[in-house]
C-alpha cells in the first residue's frame, strides 16, 4: 500500500497577506465548531471509503491553523488517529504564524511534533511589505517558543522580494540558519494572477526583480544553505540531515497517495487500481453543507489517466534530489521518454541521467518547469 499523508486545511486567517493565491478567508471570530465538526466527518467518509490506512504523515495547514486552541488541534489529532492508524513516529505538522507563538504550547500539548513557522522575513521593512502583521523581532521569539516545546521546527522565508540586493538577503538568510531551526522553506517571490500584489504590479506600484536578478538570489540560496549545512533536497527547501526532511512534502513530490479534507483541498488516493482525484468545495459553508448532505466534503472525484498520472510524476518527482525513475514514468503513460530529449537535456547540463533515474542539476533547477516540459512531449 502506498505511503499515506493526511492534509488538513483550515481556512481562516486574521489578515489575507497580498501575495496569497491560497483557498483563504479572514477570520471573523465565528465559531469554529461547525468547520471542525465538518472536517472530522470527511475524515471518517474517507476512511469508510478507502479503508483505515497507516499514515506517515498529518499535516495543519492553511489558512492559518495556529489560530487553533490546543483542544482544537487536539480534536483534529484524535479524529485523524480513530479515521486512520497513525504511524508510531507520525509526523504531525502545524504551519503556525509568528503572532500565536503563546498557544505554541498548548499545541505541543496536544500532540504536534512538528512547527512551521511562517515568519517570511526578518527585516522590519519587507515584512511590511508583505503585508504580515508580525515585525522582524516577534518572528525571532517565535522561533525559539517552538523550539522551546522540544518539537522540531521548520522556517518559511520569503526572497526576491522588491529592491532586495544579493548582500541584504545573504545576512538575512545567515542569521536566520543560525536560529535553533532543523528545516527552511526559501520561496522566491511569485505574483499570482488575482492577487493584490498582480493588481499592484498591473499598476506599476510593485516591481519584483528580473530573472536574472532573480536567478543569482537563488544562487546565493543554495552557497548559503549549503555551507551552514542546510542540504538542498528539493528547489525550494533544505534540511541539516535526511530525518529534518519534511515528511508529509515528500509525500507530494514522491507521488504518494493523500487524503485531503478542509475547505478547497486536495487529495490523490490509489483505489481499486485507478489514481483517483479530490478537490473539496473551497467556501468553508458550502463545504460544511456538502458534508452534511452528503457526507463528504469534495466537489470533484476523477480519475486520472496513466498520462496525468506519468506528468504529475514527473513534474512533482523532477523537484526532489532523488528524481525521477524514467521506467516508472514509462510504465505509467504507456510509452517511454524521448531519449533524445533526455540526452539534449544532460548536454545542456540541465540534468543527469544515472541508474535509470532523471536529476535536475543546479542549472536545471532554475527552470525546472520547462525541462518537466521537454520531458513529457
Amino acid at each position: 500500500m502506498n505511503v499515506t499523508g493526511i492534509y488538513v486545511h483550515w481556512p481562516y486567517c486574521a489578515t489575507i497577506c497580498p501575495y496569497c493565491d491560497f483557498n483563504v478567508y479572514r477570520a471573523r471570530g465565528a465559531d469554529n465548531a461547525p468547520l471542525l465538526d465538518a472536517i472530522i466527518a470527511d475524515m471518517e467518509a474517507h476512511a469508510q471509503r478507502f479503508g483505515r490506512r497507516t499514515a506517515t504523515s498529518l499535516f495543519l495547514g492553511g489558512g492559518t491553523p495556529s489560530l487553533l486552541r490546543g483542544g482544537e488541534i487536539a480534536r483534529l489529532i484524535d479524529a485523524a488517529s480513530q479515521a486512520f492508524v497513525l504511524a508510531a513516529d507520525c509526523e504531525i505538522t502545524l504551519e503556525a504564524n509568528p503572532e500565536d507563538a503563546a498557544l505554541f504550547d498548548e499545541h505541543a500539548a496536544a500532540g504536534v511534533n512538528r512547527f512551521s513557522i511562517g515568519a517570511q522575513a526578518f527585516e522590519d521593512a519587507a515584512l511590511k511589505a508583505l503585508g504580515r502583521r508580525h515585525n522582524a523581532e516577534a518572528g525571532l521569539r517565535a522561533v525559539e517558543a517552538a523550539a522551546r516545546t522540544d518539537q522540531r521546527v521548520s522556517l518559511d522565508l520569503i526572497y526576491a522580494r522588491e529592491g532586495q540586493t544579493l548582500d541584504q538577503w545573504r545576512e538575512e538568510l545567515v542569521s536566520a540558519l543560525a536560529l535553533p531551526i532543523e528545516h527552511v522553506s526559501l520561496y522566491q517571490l511569485t505574483i499570482e494572477a488575482e492577487t493584490a500584489f498582480a493588481r499592484r504590479v498591473e499598476r506599476g506600484q510593485l516591481t519584483p526583480p528580473d530573472i536574472e536578478t532573480a536567478a543569482s538570489l537563488y544562487e546565493l540560496t543554495q552557497e548559503i544553505c549549503a555551507a551552514a549545512g542546510f542540504a538542498g533536497y528539493e528547489i525550494s527547501n533544505h534540511a541539516r540531515d535526511a530525518g529534518a526532511r519534511s515528511r508529509h512534502n515528500q509525500v507530494y513530490w514522491r507521488s504518494q497517495d493523500w487524503i485531503g479534507v478542509g475547505p478547497g483541498a486536495h487529495g490523490r488516493v490509489s483505489h481499486d487500481g485507478a489514481r483517483l482525484a479530490f478537490e473539496a468545495q473551497r467556501r468553508p459553508a458550502d463545504y460544511i453543507d456538502a458534508v452534511r448532505e452528503n457526507g463528504v466534503g469534495w466537489t470533484t472525484d476523477s480519475v486520472l489517466t496513466g498520462e496525468e498520472t506519468a506528468d504529475e510524476t514527473l513534474l512533482m518527482g523532477l523537484r526532489i534530489d532523488e528524481g525521477v525513475d524514467v521506467e516508472r514514468i514509462a510504465a505509467l503513460r504507456g510509452w517511454p521518454i524521448n531519449p533524445q530529449a533526455i540526452e539534449w537535456l544532460a548536454e545542456q547540463g540541465f540534468i543527469t541521467f544515472d541508474g535509470g533515474r532523471v536529476t535536475l542539476t543546479a542549472r536545471g533547477r532554475i527552470v525546472a518547469n520547462s525541462v518537466a516540459a521537454e520531458l513529457a512531449a
